[in-house]
């Protein structure tokens, strides 16, 4: 009986942990910067997610997302902006730029190839 007990709390716990890792956890905010040829520029890192995972940009000026993906799990190949019509590869180890400007403010998810890791642009 006490085994049944254990295994049913660390289960619960179990469970628990992993409902807070996906919909409580805190996410990485990051504030695109100007540069001076006037272009937002963010730099992500993609392993297993991207850091950071919520971007901060100015509605009209040009934006420069430089994704360097540091890992060769098959879902990070391919980043996706559906709202942007851009579907591009990422290779491993490499820095891959991705360009558009906002036009309209909003939020605007990107995702893996697959849909199972996202991210987010606000546009303000």
């Amino acid at each position: 009986m006490p085994a049944k007990l254990i295994v049913t709390v660390g289960g619960v716990f179990l469970i628990g942990l992993v409902n807070w890792y996906f919909f409580f956890s805190r996410r990485k905010v990051a504030s695109a910067e100007v540069k001076g040829s006037k272009i937002q520029e963010v730099k992500i890192v993609v392993k297993g997610g991207y850091s950071p995972d919520v971007i901060v940009v100015k509605k009209g000026i040009p934006v420069r997302l430089d994704f360097y993906r540091d890992e060769t799990a098959d879902c990070s190949d391919t980043i996706v902006f559906g709202d942007f019509k851009i579907r591009k590869p990422l290779p491993a180890f490499k820095t891959t730029a991705i360009e558009f400007t906002p036009e309209k403010e909003g939020e605007y998810v990107f995702t893996c190839g697959m849909g199972m890791m996202r991210g987010k642009i606000i546009v303000r």
